[in-house]
């Protein structure tokens, strides 16, 4: 039975792990709730008067230290002086030294948005004219490294603990009570609690790291230790470990004196049992609720009870299936998961998913908000691929229900547990010679009354022992060694019956079909935890949608002032078709006008970030003149902005202006738009 087994425990693990890792790697840096709408200065403006001032919005409110909001000056120098304000709830602001030199500047955020992620990136502003600056404002790898990988781990982990805790003790309460006193299911329990636990302190230990430096050596930073455990994340952590310590305290009791006690005691323990397990295992869903997506944002009243069930509702049906599976190979042959806690199980499952896919249709209109955002964000791309799983999970579960159906309970042993002889399985008598069938066993214990054994007999010869204590001393060692191997002959007969159990209830088709099922409903749900995770750490949807709009808004508010003084600002997205090709090109040309210009080329990603790329060239063409194309090579500033001076225009007009983006040595793509300038 091990031989049959093992493999395919192997083959689960190995596909958990695999995926995790895939998943967890290909996250990169956690996106957050949070997103920067505007600042002041505005990205890749030229002041002729250097500010007072920084100043940032967000899209909600977020946490800030003393560091989170940095102004540099073209040779990597701090100019910002003091902590950053809190100037209108979402509007964050720093103060500036006197007498800032002309040049490029950079500012730096790093902030943790509501929900518990955190965010970071920088822009660059210019005072009286552009310099080149020694500061890099690419990779802001906030979340990401080592330390954002560990932390996607134990979140996975965290998860997985939960489901496995929750789902296993819910399926020994509600469908198989006998099972509390099944080793290997007390076994799946308790492991989930133990993942459950050292995760949240790992997740308490890493969070400071996480989102600050990133550095590993921080993990054990006291300091940042302290400033954790005064945030919303961290309370919601602290209170997920003091739920454990209760929930230690109920699995200590289903284990022990539940498992104990006789069927109607179990009936009046079971009832309170439930009550407490059920608060505790709300408590600790509340633990996500109360610090992540479910608690900003839309409606957050309703939304973090629907989280709660949402999370209740997946661990009853995950976990149960864990527990089913461990019941389905690793019970013993005279404690079988029978076919009414089978039947038990498969209702329940069906009441989790009608209660999942009803908070997840909420859930799903809330952090995605439109159709658009279902194929054009990575949150709506991930959640499809999560609803994809869940319908191949509830696809395989129905196949599971037809073979619950068809399930037998396993054929009751023969009276007395002894085996027929078509059953007899031969095994080597350890102590003697030759070797005996389990019915010889059965004989030769029988034979003199109990007193005696065929191998006395044989041994004696047919002729009295001696007399004297030599008789005394041979009756005595032949009375330890007919006590030893009767022992042993015991042991024999129950590894028989046992097997010969095991085998009458395996050959059952409906049993060894559900098992088969079971575990690909297990595979694929270790598949659907993994997206799960990555999913919880994606900045939603609607959000980026919002974001986007807010950010336009913002341009398109700022352009009536750039035309009054004949400035042309035009947005141009692109995608050169590589990986990662997609992106945003923002031409700044000032004055606008025939003869001399300024020209200032920003290149973004999708999400706002500075996009480093290898080159970037510019074409200017009056097609109604048949003038041009006039090539401008901008210099490359920093990491996503070139500039250039001195662009001529020789004639004003109707200018179609072509911009080439080079993403990689053989991806690029040209981007037009025409403008008026002159």
């Amino acid at each position: 039975m091990t031989q049959t087994i093992t493999p395919r425990v192997r083959t689960l693990v190995l596909l958990l792990l695999a995926v995790t890792g895939i998943l967890l790697a290909g996250a990169g840096p956690a996106s957050a709730h949070a997103a920067l709408t505007g600042s002041d200065p505005q990205q890749g403006v030229v002041v002729d008067k250097a500010p007072t001032q920084v100043s940032l919005t967000f899209s909600e409110k977020v946490a800030m230290n003393d560091d989170s909001l940095r102004v540099l000056d073209p040779q990597g120098r701090r100019v910002d002086t003091g902590k950053p304000s809190d100037i209108s709830g979402t509007t964050y602001a720093v103060r500036l030294r006197g007498g800032l030199a002309k040049g490029t500047y950079t500012v730096t955020y790093q902030v943790v948005s509501a929900d518990s992620h955190p965010v970071g990136g920088a822009y660059t502003f210019s005072v009286g004219a552009p310099s080149k600056t020694s500061v890099a404002v690419g990779g802001q790898d906030v979340g990401g490294g080592v330390v954002g990988r560990l932390y996607g781990l134990g979140r996975y982990l965290s998860y997985a603990g939960f489901i496995v805790l929750v789902g296993g003790g819910a399926f020994v309460l509600a469908c198989w009570p006998r099972g509390a006193g099944v080793r290997a299911v007390q076994r799946t329990v308790v492991s989930g609690w133990v993942t459950l636990t050292a995760s949240t302190l790992a997740l308490l230990l890493l969070r400071g790291s996480y989102t600050t430096s990133g550095r590993l050596g921080d993990v054990f930073d006291l300091n940042l230790l302290g400033q954790v455990l005064q945030t919303k994340t961290g309370a919601a952590l602290v209170s997920r470990l003091l739920l454990l310590a209760a929930a230690a305290l109920f699995v200590a009791v289903l284990f022990g004196a539940y498992e104990k006690r006789d069927e109607e005691e179990k009936r009046d323990l079971t009832f309170g049992l439930a009550i407490g397990g059920a608060v505790v295992a709300a408590g600790l869903a509340a633990s996500w609720a109360m610090a992540e997506h479910a608690s900003t944002g839309l409606q957050p009243g309703i939304a973090m009870p629907v989280d709660v069930v949402h999370l209740l509702a997946v661990a009853t049906w995950l976990g149960g299936l864990v527990a089913l599976l461990v019941a389905l190979y690793r019970a013993p042959a005279r404690t079988p998961v029978g076919t009414v806690a089978v039947r038990r199980f498969s209702r329940v499952a069906f009441g989790s998913v009608v209660a999942l896919v009803a908070t997840g249709i909420y859930q799903s209109w809330r952090q995605v908000g439109s159709w658009s955002a279902f194929t054009g964000t990575r949150y709506g791309q991930l959640l499809l691929v999560k609803i994809g799983l869940v319908v191949v999970l509830v696809g395989i579960a129905s196949v599971s229900r037809r073979w619950t159906g068809r399930l037998t309970e396993a054929p009751a042993t023969k009276a007395g547990g002894a085996a027929t002889a078509k059953e007899t399985v031969r095994l080597k008598e350890p102590v003697g010679k030759g070797a005996v069938s389990d019915e010889g066993a059965v004989a030769e214990k029988g034979s003199a009354g109990g007193k005696g054994t065929a191998g006395d007999k044989a041994t004696a010869g047919g002729k009295a022992p001696a007399a004297g204590g030599k008789k005394s001393g041979s009756g005595g060692k032949a009375a330890d060694g007919d006590s030893r191997r009767a022992a042993q002959l015991a042991r024999q007969r129950a590894a028989v019956d046992v097997a010969r159990q095991k085998r009458l209830r395996d050959a059952d088709p409906g049993r060894f079909g559900l098992r088969r099922s079971v575990l690909a409903e297990a595979g694929v749900a270790v598949v659907l935890l993994a997206v799960t995770t990555v999913l919880t750490q994606t900045e939603p949807g609607r959000t980026e949608e919002e974001a986007k709009a807010a950010t336009s808004s913002s341009s398109s508010s700022s352009s009536p002032a750039s035309s009054s003084s004949g400035a042309v600002t035009l947005d141009m997205p692109f995608d050169t078709g590589g990986q990662n090709g997609k992106g945003v090109v923002r031409l700044d040309i000032d004055p606008a006008r025939v003869g001399g210009n300024e020209m200032h080329v920003y290149v973004q990603r999708p999400d706002g970030r500075p996009f480093d790329i290898p080159e970037v060239k510019v074409a200017f063409t009056l097609t109604a003149k048949k003038i041009g194309p006039l090539p401008v090579a901008p210099d490359r500033i920093t990491t996503g902005h070139w500039a250039a001076s001195g662009v001529q225009i020789p004639m004003a007009g109707d200018w179609k202006i072509a911009v080439t983006v080079r993403t990689s040595d053989i991806d690029q793509t040209t981007v037009t738009k025409n403008a008026q300038i002159g």
